[in-house]
C-alpha cells in the first residue's frame, strides 16, 4: 500500500573530506545526527523549503544546492504515510552555522560520520551522497526504528 505521500526535505553541507550535520534536539527524529530540512509549506516549492528550512535550522542559505536522491520512508506502525525525503548536496552557504532552538550543527570529517547515532538508513544511503553520486531508495522501519525492507539503487 503506497499510502500518503509528504514531501520532505533533507539538505548535507559537503565539502570534502567534511560534511556538515545537525544534532536535533527535538521533534521527531531527536537525539540524531541528520542533515537539515522539514517539511514543506504551503505553496512552497521543494527548493525554496531547502533554503527555507537551513536558514531556520542553522543560519545559513546554500547556493548551490542540488537535488541528488530520493528515499520513500514508511513506518509499521503508520501504514497509511509515505515520507518522500528529497535529498540535497550543497557545497556553498552564505551566513555562519549557529545553534538554533532545533539543531546544533558540527562539522564532521567524512571518516568520523557518527553513523550510530544517526538513522540506521544513513549507512547505506550516505556512501552514495559521499561519492557523488545520485540514488534512489525505500526503507521500512518497525516501531524501534530497524529496518524491515530496503532498496537502495543509483539513479
Amino acid at each position: 500500500m503506497e499510502g500518503k505521500r509528504i514531501p520532505l526535505t533533507l539538505c548535507i553541507i559537503h565539502q570534502p573530506p567534511q560534511v556538515l550535520l545537525g544534532m536535533k534536539k527535538r521533534g521527531f527524529g531527536a537525539g540524531r545526527w541528520n542533515g537539515f530540512g522539514g517539511k514543506l509549506l504551503e505553496g512552497e516549492t521543494i527548493r525554496d523549503a531547502v533554503v527555507r528550512e537551513m536558514r531556520e535550522e542553522i543560519g545559513v542559505v546554500p547556493t548551490n544546492h542540488e537535488e541528488v536522491g530520493i528515499i520513500d520512508f514508511r513506518f509499521q506502525h503508520k501504514p497509511g504515510e509515505v515520507l518522500e525525503v528529497h535529498v540535497f548536496r550543497a557545497t556553498k552557504f552564505t551566513g555562519a552555522p549557529t545553534e538554533s532552538e532545533e539543531m546544533r550543527p558540527q562539522w564532521f570529517e567524512e571518516r568520523t560520520i557518527p553513523y550510530d547515532e544517526m538513522w540506521s538508513d544513513d549507512r547505506h544511503w550516505v556512501p552514495l551522497f559521499l561519492s557523488g553520486k545520485k540514488f534512489k531508495g525505500r526503507f521500512l522501519f518497525d516501531e524501534t526504528d530497524n529496518i524491515l525492507e530496503q532498496e537502495l539503487e543509483e539513479a
